[in-house]
Formats: structure tokens, sequence, C-alpha cells
């Protein structure tokens, strides 16, 4: 049922005063990153002059999302509307902690990708595209995080899916096209899903702003449809994160493309979903998450230890490494079942950590390959004899996937453990506790096998190289940091839950007089 429409002068929705410069850096990254992707692809003859240009593009995209977050760590919320239209009438930018995390978390992934890519990309990748792919593959994630505005959302989405169909094809192997098959249906069918609610939310809301959306929600709650807009938005986001039972399509694709591709997407796309699964259901329909919690929990659990089977079966690396990605998925939908404080920032947190993580452990697989000549467990062997320190880093990145201490990985299971038996949701606590058991099995395998076990060949790879070892130290050396002095990066998760359960500071942000009628 649509909501009766208001008689608004449309004259006083127009900006007259000028934008604050501080406002600006709420579209200086999407800006950034279409700018420079525009540059690279005209520069597409010019294969090496495009790297080395990327490289330092990606480096200040880092500092420009430093840069914000601070601004909104100090100062609250911001928002930027678009062609000089206030909320609702214009599409906004506005961004709180949430999103400025996840986007400066997203700009280190990628900037260790990047670096990582100047050995992994070869020339013929790069004239294919893959630099301004990756720049705007960055556009849509950065977009996605900033955006204030539920369609804006959708067309994000879309740019990171097509310059990710891009990515995953780099190469024209067959088996990158049936894996870029399974993973455009699934996501195709996600994308319709979510168009299909943005449709209904428009319908029910008349506006598509989220902050104007958080404000009407309790008053349109008897009249709506919430609960069917709930469960599409829950199933949509659901396939775009790979929770179980939709989770199938990802350990048939991310082991296909070229491993800094798969390395980016395991640490930025899923993340994408899961994002937009908290932002809508927490800060816009509640209540409707809440009513939704047990079947939320039910699927968390099922995401948690399906993964963790899934990558104590493989034999291949990067599959094994595609389940961890969905058993972490499980772990971060069991803190949206749980709401609250505690379940909120335990599912930011450890969204924080997986980025991170799962970015270096492709990476790492990466030169498992090449220090071992292939991706198989039953062939590898001796790698520890090959490197004591990449025997060590790859130890570390293997223990925080477990969730085991001192590491990153260790404290966001600690927190939703704790809110799982705060509510008496022992079963979910139990998943979490065996979702780590497993995957400790799983990674105490392959750390016998493909670096303890002797080599049945003796292989003698290149001596390190910095473009590998560089990002996978830096990586590896933030989820040691997260782990040993994890108070900043919890009080942040805490104050970005406490501002999705009570957003009146977004809402002050979008609509600093009041809400418009």
């Amino acid at each position: 049922m649509a909501a009766p429409a208001a008689t608004v002068d449309l004259s006083a929705a127009l900006i007259t005063a000028p934008v604050p410069i501080g406002h600006w850096l709420a579209i200086l990254p999407v800006a950034h990153c279409i700018t420079l992707g525009a540059i690279l692809l005209i520069l597409r003859a010019y294969p090496r002059l495009q790297a080395w240009l990327a490289i330092p593009g990606l480096a200040a995209l880092a500092l420009i999302d430093a840069a914000l977050l601070a601004k909104v760590a100090a100062d609250g919320p911001l928002t930027m509307v678009m062609g000089r239209w206030l909320p609702p009438f214009g599409i906004a930018f506005t961004v709180d902690l949430l999103g400025a995390l996840m986007a400066f978390t997203a700009a280190l992934a990628a900037l260790a990708g990047g670096i990582y890519a100047l050995a992994d990309i070869g020339e013929s990748g790069r004239r294919y595209g893959f630099f301004p792919l990756l720049m705007l593959l960055m556009a849509g994630v950065t977009g996605a995080f900033l955006t204030g505005d539920v369609f804006n959302l959708y067309v994000w989405f879309e740019v990171l899916l097509i310059s990710s169909f891009g990515l995953i094809i780099l190469g024209s192997e067959r088996e990158q096209i049936d894996g870029a098959l399974k993973y455009a249906v699934l996501n195709l069918i996600a994308t319709t899903l979510f168009l299909v609610g943005v449709g209904i939310l428009y319908a029910a809301f008349g506006t598509l702003n989220m902050a104007d959306i958080a404000a009407k929600a309790a008053d349109l709650r008897g009249t709506a449809p919430l609960m069917t807009l709930a469960s599409l938005f829950l199933l949509a986001f659901g396939m775009k994160a790979a929770a179980f039972p939709v989770n199938f399509w990802l350990p048939a694709a991310y082991h296909t493309p070229r491993i800094v591709v798969s390395a980016l997407f395991a640490g930025l796309l899923t993340k994408v979903g899961i994002y937009a699964l908290i932002r809508v259901m927490v800060m816009l329909l509640p209540m409707e998450r809440q009513e939704l919690s047990l079947v939320i929990a039910i699927a968390a659990a099922a995401t948690i230890v399906v993964g963790a089977l899934g990558a104590l079966a493989e034999n291949d690396i990067r599959r094994l490494f595609g389940y961890v990605v969905i058993s972490g998925i499980g772990n971060m939908l069991a803190g949206v079942a749980l709401g609250g404080l505690g379940g909120i920032s335990g599912a930011v947190f450890y969204a924080l950590h997986s980025m991170v993580l799962m970015t270096a452990l492709y990476l790492a697989a990466g030169e498992i390959a090449r220090r071992g000549g292939g991706f198989s467990l039953s062939a590898l062997g001796g790698l520890y004899r090959q490197s004591g320190g990449f025997t060590a880093l790859s130890l570390v990145l293997f223990l925080a996937a477990c969730g085991l201490p001192p590491f990153s990985g260790f404290w966001p299971k600690v927190i939703l453990v704790k809110a799982s038996l705060d509510l008496g949701a022992w079963w979910l606590a139990a998943s979490i506790l065996l979702g780590g058991f497993l995957t400790t099995i799983a990674f105490g395998r392959l750390f016998l096998l493909a670096y303890w076990r002797p080599a049945a060949i003796e292989l003698t790879p290149s001596g390190p190289r910095w473009r590998t070892g560089l990002p996978l130290a830096a990586l590896t050396a933030l989820v040691v940091g997260f782990g040993i002095l994890p108070e900043q990066l919890l009080a942040l998760s805490q104050s970005a839950a406490t501002g999705l359960a009570d957003p009146q500071a977004y809402l002050h942000s979008v609509f600093p007089e009041g809400r418009a009628p």
C-alpha cells in the first residue's frame, strides 16, 4: 500500500548554502576510483604505465578513506547531496562509522591486491583491463558502503558486478568461463530479488532515502508489507554473501580466476552483501529483523558448519579457502541474528577481520602454488624446508582463520559466543565453536600436508619477490595487530553498532532541521 502523498514545496528542497568542504570527502573516494579507472582505460595500450599509475592511485584511495574515517569518528555521520536537492528528493551519500570503516578496510585490501598483481597479472591481463576493472570494482564497493539511498545501493551493486564479471574471465580459460557462468547466474538472481524489493519499498514508503525510511518505518508498520520486504532483502543479500542454502556458487567460482582476483573477491564482495544486510535489517527494519532472528540464526549455524565441513573435505587449496569464506559469513550472520550491541559489534569486527584475512589467505595460496608447483594438497609438500619465514607467516594466517588467540579472529568470536549465551542461544554458540574446531582440523591438515610433509619432488622456486611478499606481510601484520591490540577496533565496532541501533545521528546528518514531510 502506497504511503499518502504529501504536498511539498519543491523550491524549499533546493540547497542554497554552499556544501561544507569536509562533506566532499563523502563522494571523493568514488569520484577518485571512477576518474582513475577512466584514465587507465585510456592508457590500455601502455600496460606498464597502467600498473605504476594504479598503485599510487590505490594508495591515494586508502589515504582518502582514512581521512574520511577520521572525520566521521570525530564529528559523526556526514552527508553529501547530489544535484543540489535536499533529501529525500536528491540522492545522498551519507557516511557513518560503519560505512567509513568498511571503505577504509576495503581500500587497504585493494592496495595489497594491486601490489601483488604486479607479479600475478602479466602484460596480456593488463592489456585486457585488469587495473581499470579493479578501479571500477573499487568504485562499486566503496559506493555501496557510502551511499545513503537504497536504489543507489542497487546501482553500486551493479557496478561491482559488471567489473567482477570482467575480472573473473580475465584469461578466457575454459575453467574461468564455467566459474563465471555460475557466479553470474546466482548473482543476477539475487540482484533481481533486490530490485523487486526496492520497487516494493518505494511503493510503501514513497522514498528510497535510508534516513527517511528509518524515520517512517514505525508509522507504516501496520500498513506496509515490511515482513515481505525484509524476507526479500534477506534472501537477496544472503545469496550475494554466499549464506546457506544459497552458498554453492562461491566454491564453484572463486577458484577459477587469477589468484589476486580470487583474493579481492574473497576479501570484498561477500562483505558488501553482509554490509547491505546489516544496514537494511538493523537500521531500516529492526522489528522485522527481530521477527526473523530465528530464521537468520538457523541459516547462520548451517552456514558455519557447512563451510567448515567443506573446508575439511577439499583437496584444492583455493576451494578450501572458499569454504572458509562461507563459514566466516555464517559468523557474521550470527551477529545479525543476535542483534543488540554485542551481536552487531561482533559482526562488524568479524567483517573487518575477514576482509583483511581472506585477502591475505588467497595471496598466500598464490605463494604456496609458486613454491610448491600447484594448489593440490595431494601433491604439495616440503614448504617448511624451503622457507621458515613463509611458513611462520602462513601459520599466523591459519590460526587467525581458526579464531585462535592472539590473532584477530579470536575477539569477534568471543563477542559472538558471549552474546549468544547471554540470550540463551547455546546452540548458536555451539555452532560457532564447532565451526572453529572443524576449521582448525582443516588448516592443521593443510599445514601437515603442504608444509611439514617432505616434498615428493624437490622444487627450486625463485627467491622472494617484494611484489608478493610485501602485501602478504603487511596484511599479516594487520591480523597480528588487530589481535594483540584489539581495543581501538573493538571500540569503533561498538560505536558503529550503536549508531545502527540508534540512528538519530545518521538522521540528523541527512535532515539537520528535522525530517522533511
